[in-house]
């Protein structure tokens, strides 16, 4: 299946896969709220991707069970006879044969969970699922829910379904559970035609074919149910068949980390690489350093929970992930990309999305400018893409995503290239959520072309219906970026018209006290005796404020002035205008008078 045809699959098969499962709610209705039906949907969802992968196998699981109970040592022997997975299920149950058994639902079903392997079962525990159990069975439930899964159309073998798109499936069904809380609905979801980006940006100039190299390491912060991660693997495979990838993760939600952890297990990879808990004051994966970062932290989220502990990380300095700076409390998402930053290799890549905050707020000295300082002086900031908007389920906003190199090529260095890709999509045939365009592989190519270029033009490619997508990239110089703010003072004068000396030096007048922003690459004592001292007479800097700060100009580098009407053009418009109103008036009035 080609890249466009799986992003197109998000809002197909795979939403009503979601929807068929979403369904179950009908039979929870009365025994359970509406935001609570998630509750019981994901982790039956989870259980029922465990089942179907291991159904094929189950006969000689038991078979190997019943030969090698005696043993301590039995997990290797059970991973074998599931065919290779990391998990096993020694329960005689299957779905079917529950559903034969509705007098005795809870005490089957429960020993069918109770044989699946511990790595399974702490994911249902933190799925908190075992209270469920007890709430369905109370409630009447639970035989329904069971059959509800064992519909034909309900099957999620990996033979009718990938891991991929089950991943999309369960990203679908957090949507809607966090939709039915009336949260934003795409915390956890970012559609798979901006990841392809991402992951093709972080790629294009990499080599996997090399034996001798070591597997690369891919983290995300903030993985959700690790569709970042997944398709990252998926895009890299593509490149080099024999590529060896080790994705690690950290998630906060119970929910969508079991489902990552339960997707990590059935694609093979190591569980453990999978870690509960909070990002920013609870760091599962201090020391640890990754080739690729690939993630899409929240932004507008305040950080005010976790203050205390990361206030105390940033007094340690360079030996913490926040010495830097911190942004201020209501958004936390540029303490994201420092402790991404923290985690890359020497020669590390990180691909992070940001809201339009993160490129200009802050005044000099403020820490979301000490951040793009720290970022840009150390030559680490290679690029920016403007997403277009309606990219995302759940806002129409402005957002960007970050190339950060901690080893450009030699061709980038002290350069960041700007990329306008607002332009650069194709309208979806029906929406989901606020999404409304996807960046197809037309688009993406458009755009990875730009940056592979890394200069300043304007790219353009006929599409579809007519349509001409659009690429626009600036590359700037680093130093552009910066600015000196600087301090002017003005003398107090005193009635002779003479400035007031205190010590052989000036009074400052403090009511006239002003800044200038001067470029970093401009002399500040040219740029004040050019732009200020003519018009300010005895001013001077005060040299001990100047701070020096940076911000990312995205909409100024990119705005085309249009030529405005001129007087004459608009006045004739206006005298057409009302010369045809006045017609319309006349006709109507004429009309009635001559009836």
């Amino acid at each position: 299946m080609g890249s466009n045809d799986k992003i197109k699959a998000v809002g197909v098969n795979i939403q009503e896969k979601a929807n068929l499962i979403w369904n179950v709610a009908n039979s929870l209705f009365g025994a359970y709220k509406p935001h609570e039906y998630g509750l019981v949907i994901l982790p039956m969802a989870v259980i029922k991707r465990f089942h179907d992968c291991l159904l094929p196998t189950h006969d000689k699981v038991l078979e190997t069970h019943e030969k090698i109970k005696h043993l301590a040592v039995k997990e290797g022997f059970l991973r074998a006879a599931a065919g290779g997975y990391r998990f096993y299920n020694t329960s005689p149950f299957t779905f079917e044969r529950l559903r034969t058994d509705p007098e005795n639902i809870k005490a089957n079903f429960e020993a069918f969970i109770n044989g699946f392997s511990d790595n399974v079962i702490d994911i249902l525990a933190n799925m908190g699922f075992f209270n469920q159990i007890d709430r369905m069975n109370d409630a009447g439930v639970l035989y329904q829910v069971i059959s509800d899964f064992c519909a034909e159309n309900a099957d999620m073998s990996p033979d009718k379904i990938s891991a991929v798109d089950m991943g999309y499936v369960f990203e679908e069904l957090v949507r809607k559970f966090s939709e039915s809380y009336d949260e934003e609905a795409g915390t956890h979801f970012t559609s798979r035609d901006i990841i392809y980006l991402m992951c093709d940006m972080l790629t294009m100039e990499a080599d996997f074919s090399d034996p001798e190299s070591p597997a690369k390491t891919v983290y995300d912060m903030t993985m959700g149910t690790s569709q970042m991660l997944t398709c990252m693997e998926e895009r890299i495979k593509a490149l080099d068949a024999e590529a060896e990838i080790i994705c690690y993760g950290q998630e906060i939600n119970p929910f969508t980390f079991g489902i990552a952890k339960a997707d990590m297990l059935i694609r093979g990879g190591d569980p453990e690489n999978m870690q509960f808990g909070n990002t920013l004051n609870d760091d599962k994966f201090t020391g640890y350093t990754f080739d690729y970062c690939i993630s899409n932290p929240p932004f507008g989220i305040d950080w005010k929970r976790e203050a205390a502990d990361v206030e105390k990380e940033h007094k340690k300095g360079d030996a913490g992930r926040f010495g830097v700076g911190l942004p201020t409390k209501s958004d936390g998402q540029m303490l994201f990309m420092l402790n991404g930053i923290a985690k890359l290799k020497d020669t590390g890549r990180m691909a992070i999305i940001q809201n339009g905050s993160s490129l200009f707020t802050g005044d000099a000295g403020s820490g979301q400018s000490e951040i793009r300082r720290y970022i840009i002086e150390n030559d680490w900031l290679d690029a920016i893409v403007q997403l277009p908007n309606d990219s995302f389920y759940n806002t129409g906003i402005s957002t960007y995503v970050w190339i950060i190199t901690k080893d450009k090529p030699v061709s980038h260095r002290e350069h960041v290239l700007l990329i306008d890709a607002s332009g650069c999509y194709e309208q979806r045939r029906k929406p989901i959520g606020n999404k409304r365009v996807d960046i197809t592989e037309a688009c993406r190519n458009l755009i990875i072309q730009a940056y592979g270029d890394y200069d300043s033009k304007t790219y353009e490619k006929k599409i579809g219906d007519g349509k001409t997508i659009v690429v626009k990239s600036k590359r700037m110089e680093s130093i552009a970026l910066g600015y000196n703010k600087i301090t002017v003072e003005s003398p107090v004068l005193g009635d002779d018209g003479e400035p007031v000396l205190k010590k052989g030096k000036p009074t400052a007048d403090t009511s006239k006290r002003d800044t200038e922003t001067v470029p970093l690459d401009e002399d500040m004592d040219d740029y004040f005796e050019r732009e200020v001292l003519p018009y300010r007479p005895g001013a001077w800097i005060d040299k001990s404020k100047t701070k020096v700060g940076y911000e990312i100009p995205f909409t100024k580098t990119f705005y085309e002035y249009l030529e405005m009407e001129s007087a004459d053009e608009i006045a004739k418009r206006i005298k057409a205008h009302e010369h045809s109103l006045m017609e319309k008036l006349h006709a109507l009035f004429g009309g009635e008078q001559n009836e």
